[in-house]
């Protein structure tokens, strides 16, 4: 059913020992197979039903698969086998398969092939050339994982100009470096930095080269979410589960089901919610409001937070649980204080966007205006870059960006009250309100005397 097998000797070193999920529904087999695998190093896993192929493969990664076409619903027509290499195509469509059965035939190999199998053996099998097979299916198993991981990382930097994550900086190499290593996975996410330093987009990378790009990344700010709507936007309501459900509604969390959900300012949500968040995270499971029917999902939580969440936990405002269950790995992202070999890129990426908005010719920055960005400390981050740029296109007369269509204040001492305006004395005050309570924006609010969905409102419109 295939060309010639190489001889062991033929073959590259296949690295790790191979690890072998044998399917047999005969007590005989199993036992011949896992005492000739290991005498040949392999890690064997043996299993009598497809239904345990299936949990294995939930729970375990394989290079290989060698299993039977015939269990005990049908004995001679390979079946059960066919469908089972369909399930495990939808689990791992990486994984090699090998089948075998007692009962061979043209026809059930060519089905078998057909479906995904990569090779084919009948019982009773030749030793030599099972385990060449094997030791051929790991080596070519494992060359096209690396090729997704390579085509992971090609899509990041083909991405970039798409998704504006410019990273050429020494100091966001080691965030592309996570990105490459996690993306690809189901891991949950814990992205950090202060604010406007591009938290949303480096979460639009990980699912771009995520298995789940196909399917929705869904973003909540739930950090501004009441007590008395958040369980609505999360989990859903059904109609007339309170006064205003005039209709039933899907919420983030269904909406996410296969895809990613993107949680915003993670660290301002209360004890009470962070209760019914851990809920979800722990068993995938979810009741819209005013239903009993419980609602399975299969969400990939990417969290977001400019605060310090072990100190939040030390202080006993967030859950150490919770915690836990968000941060399975942390990509921290560097402020554009720390990564200016960055800013004429970025700036060049956003005066594009900007002069295509609003259809101006402006195309270029002077050396003036270039001197200026780079020695600007940047407090609000790329964000406030965007939002600095963006008010140069509006207020140059030609093609090219001069330092005085930035409107930079000069940072060799802070202006007075006297010569500040109304919106810089504003954006002094909230900056140093979040400077005193660490990012934590609920607190800022209600020092400033301010709602938090006002503060919000206030922070976008300042680009902090």
């Amino acid at each position: 059913m295939s060309p010639a097998d190489p001889q062991p000797a033929d073959l590259p070193d296949a690295g790790p020992a191979p690890k072998v999920l044998v399917a047999d529904d005969q007590r005989d087999v199993l036992e011949s197979l896992r005492f000739l695998l290991r005498s040949e190093g392999c890690a064997v896993e043996t299993v009598t039903s497809p239904r345990l192929v299936l949990d294995q493969l939930q729970h375990q990664e394989f290079d290989v698969v060698l299993m039977d076409l015939n269990y005990a619903r049908d004995t001679t027509s390979g079946r059960e086998g066919l469908d089972l290499i369909r399930d495990v195509r939808k689990i791992d469509p990486a994984l090699p398969i090998v089948v075998m059965t007692a009962w061979a035939s043209v026809e059930v190999a060519v089905e078998a092939m057909r479906e995904g199998a990569r090779d084919f053996v009948e019982k009773p099998w030749d030793n030599n050339r099972l385990l060449s097979i094997l030791r051929t299916q790991t080596a070519l198993g494992r060359a096209i994982r690396r090729g997704q991981r390579l085509e992971a990382e090609n899509r990041i930097l083909r991405d970039r100009g798409k998704s504006e994550l410019i990273a050429g900086s020494p100091a966001m190499q080691p965030v592309l470096e996570l990105i490459e290593r996690v993306g690809p996975s189901d891991a949950n996410v814990l992205i950090t930095g202060e604010n406007g330093t591009g938290k949303g987009l480096v979460a639009q990378v990980l699912h771009r080269v995520s298995d789940r790009s196909e399917n929705p990344l869904i973003t909540v700010n739930i950090g501004g979410l009441s007590e008395s709507i958040f369980e609505s936007e999360l989990f859903g309501h059904v109609k007339g589960a309170f006064t205003d459900a005039k209709s039933d509604r899907v919420g983030r969390f269904e909406l996410a089901d296969g895809g990613t959900l993107l949680m915003d300012e993670i660290a301002n949500i209360s004890m009470a919610q962070q209760s019914r968040l851990l809920r979800i995270l722990e068993t995938g499971e979810l009741e819209r409001v005013g239903s009993s029917r419980t609602r399975k999902v299969d969400v990939r939580i990417l969290s977001a937070t400019n605060a310090d969440l072990q100190e939040a936990v030390n202080r006993q405002t967030f859950r150490q649980d919770l915690l836990f269950r968000l941060n399975t790995v942390e990509i921290r992202i560097p402020p554009l204080r720390d990564r200016r070999e960055d800013i004429p890129e970025l700036a060049l990426s956003f005066l594009r966007r900007h002069a295509q908005h609003y259809r101006k010719p402006v195309s270029s920055f002077d050396d003036g205006a270039l001197k200026a960005l780079l020695g600007h400390p940047w407090p609000g981050n790329v964000r406030e870059l965007s939002h600095v740029v963006e008010r140069s296109v509006l207020m140059s007369n030609g093609d090219t960006v001069h330092a005085r269509d930035l409107g930079l204040q000069s940072t060799a001492a802070p202006a007075s009250l006297d010569e500040m305006t109304l919106e810089d004395a504003e954006k002094l005050l909230i900056r140093k309100a979040l400077e005193r309570y660490a990012g934590n924006v609920s607190d800022a609010a209600r020092v400033l005397g301010l709602s938090r969905s006002a503060l919000y409102r206030r922070l976008e419109k300042y680009g902090l």
